[in-house]
């Protein structure tokens, strides 16, 4: 069974950074591909980036050049690094793992992770 925590989470001004965490714990997390997706409040969850066990890694458009995303394997540890964020980047932040056979596997679709964490509140005030 895998876990995942988050943190990292909080309230922040519109234009500030915050960076989210994600330790995983069970299996090795090398062979894992993470992503993070999320949920503001009624709406749809949705997919916000994703990275394999390589490195490989993609984010969705609306956060392309203000979020990165990365990974520590050593540490078991995915990041979610947030920079000039915005009022409707307000939601609940979940990260999601699957394990992957294929080092540059990572999908944006939230069907294909087998496991959750409880999520994090993250809140852009203006």
């Amino acid at each position: 069974q895998v876990q995942l925590v988050e943190s990292g989470g909080g309230l922040v001004q519109a234009g500030g950074s915050l960076r989210l965490s994600c330790v995983a714990s069970g299996r090795t997390f090398g062979s894992y591909a993470m992503a993070w997706f999320r949920q503001a409040p009624g709406k749809e969850r949705e997919f916000v980036a994703a990275i394999s066990w390589s490195g490989t890694n993609h984010c969705e458009d609306s956060v392309q050049g203000r979020f990165t995303i990365s990974r520590n394997n050593a540490k078991n540890t995915v990041y979610l690094q947030m920079n000039s964020l915005k009022l409707e980047d307000t939601a609940v932040y979940y990260c999601a793992a699957t394990v992957s056979g294929a080092i540059s596997y990572y999908s944006d679709r939230d069907v294909e992770y087998d496991y959750w964490g409880q999520g994090t509140q993250v809140t852009v005030s203006s």
